[in-house]
């Protein structure tokens, strides 16, 4: 007999959320809530507060609610959040893309990530070995693999860009990340960290003259990891570009 609770039955249940099968509540009183409002202060609150601070409790009284009422809408904390990384996921789909060729599409669909994981950098925390595939995020796959029409490529070398462009952006993302959150924490920005170390930074220039030139050059600069991303992602091109042209 298959238990009721089972990993295979949460997967299904998660999978009919996101994808609008799953049946609105008919008991009880109806609050005037929805899946689509909850998720909606679920990502605001996120966005303010991070993930460690969602939980079903808090996010009842964001909403006004009583907790339990949360899970006539949404069984869990786990299939919620899989709601929300679908919603930001769909960011900028609407928006019209470069139509010079896949190089200034990949290149702006790679700044549309970064922009999306710096306003909502709790993203970069969620679990996404096997994420789930919503309609969003499914969407978005899709035009990334759009973007590069005209290569010659095939999809599975596509799909192998996507995931090579998508990596690095997140992998900067998540420095990014970690230095906003060491800054709260500490309560010292990253300009006076860095000034707190140009003592000794100019100490060891003659022992370490190329990384007393690159920090002299500006790499641990405020902006300077965008300036990484932009000479990252031309560096990723220029090697698919090869291996277009090289059939």
């Amino acid at each position: 007999m298959t238990d009721a609770k089972s990993p295979a039955d949460e997967l299904r249940r998660s999978l009919a959320l996101l994808w609008g099968a799953a049946p609105e509540p008919t008991r009880g009183p109806r609050p005037g809530l929805t899946v689509e409002r909850i998720v909606t202060a679920a990502v605001e609150l996120a966005d303010t507060d991070g993930l460690a601070a969602l939980s079903m409790r808090n996010l009842a009284a964001a909403l006004g609610v009583g907790t339990m009422t949360l899970y006539r809408y949404v069984p869990g904390r786990a299939e919620l959040v899989a709601l929300m990384v679908d919603r930001v996921s769909g960011e900028g789909l609407d928006e019209p893309r470069p139509a010079e060729g896949w190089r200034e599409r990949v290149t702006a669909a790679a700044l549309g990530e970064w922009r999306l994981y710096r306003r909502h950098p709790w993203v970069l925390t969620v679990e996404q070995g096997r994420p789930l595939l919503g309609p969003r995020s499914m969407a978005a796959t899709e035009v990334a693999l759009q973007n590069l029409d005209g290569t010659g490529l095939t999809v599975r070398d596509r799909m192998s860009v996507v995931m090579l462009v998508s990596s690095f952006v997140s992998g900067l993302a998540r420095s990014a990340a970690e230095m906003s959150r060491a800054a709260a924490v500490t309560g010292i920005s990253d300009e006076e960290w860095w000034a707190a170390h140009g003592e000794y930074l100019g100490a060891a220039g003659d022992a370490h003259p190329q990384l007393w030139a690159a920090g002299a050059a500006g790499a641990w600069a405020e902006g300077a990891l965008e300036e990484d991303l932009r000479f990252g992602l031309t560096a990723i091109l220029d090697g698919v570009a090869a291996r277009i042209a090289a059939g």
